[in-house]
């Protein structure tokens, strides 16, 4: 079902300079908040910050790879979309890790620092988001990066919700949940773009005989 959808006229093309540009502003985008948010979610004690961290700095390696592939064919797209994939799940991996480490470690998270850098967060990559929208039904490459986009904000939305339960609570668990929700979000993701490739090359090697 991926595969035919990628192969309709109306898809976008992966060489449209417009996308090109796109792509270099959601790298910018991600790298300046990596700094942000790591610097951040160290001071604050906060897991979910460190993992949304750690996400914007793998959508920007994906935002590179996305670069560097554009106008190849689609089997080479296909295989940095299961390279991407892959990236996605040592992501869930390291978040779920991290959320370990800060539940042995104990202590509570900054609550208006999660608020105020979660916040600024949603709206980087709510802008970036609605700027890929148009190209999220395209290749398995391109899926991919839509994906990314896509759960950045949701991500985000779950650190703002994340500071009101600690806020609230007064302890770190909301903080870990959320950690917690973020990698599987993550793994899930990385499953569908798996599969979408995973469709394309054998298409590929389907046409091929």
């Amino acid at each position: 079902m991926g595969a035919q959808c990628c192969s309709q006229d109306n898809a976008p093309r992966p060489n449209d300079r417009r996308y090109r540009r796109i792509l270099w502003i959601a790298l910018l985008v991600n790298l300046a908040m990596f700094a942000v948010e790591i610097g951040a979610g160290i001071r604050a004690g906060s897991a979910s910050l460190l993992a949304d961290s750690l996400d914007f700095l793998g959508d920007a390696g994906n935002y590179a790879i996305s670069l560097w592939v554009l106008g190849m064919a689609l089997s080479w797209r296909a295989r940095a979309a299961q390279l991407k994939a892959v990236s996605m799940l040592l992501f869930g991996l390291g978040v779920l890790g991290a959320a370990l480490w800060h539940w042995w470690q104990g202590g509570v998270p900054s609550a208006p620092t999660m608020g105020l850098v979660g916040g600024l967060a949603l709206l980087a990559n709510v802008s970036v988001a609605a700027l890929l929208y148009a190209y999220r039904e395209g290749d398995s490459n391109m899926r991919s990066v839509w994906l990314c986009s896509r759960n950045d904000a949701l991500g985000n939305l779950a650190v703002l919700a994340a500071a009101l339960g600690v806020f609230g609570t007064g302890s770190a668990w909301p903080d870990l949940v959320v950690a917690a929700i973020m990698a599987a979000l993550a793994v899930s993701s990385a499953m569908q773009v798996l599969r979408h490739a995973g469709d394309e090359l054998n298409g590929g090697r389907e046409h091929a005989h």
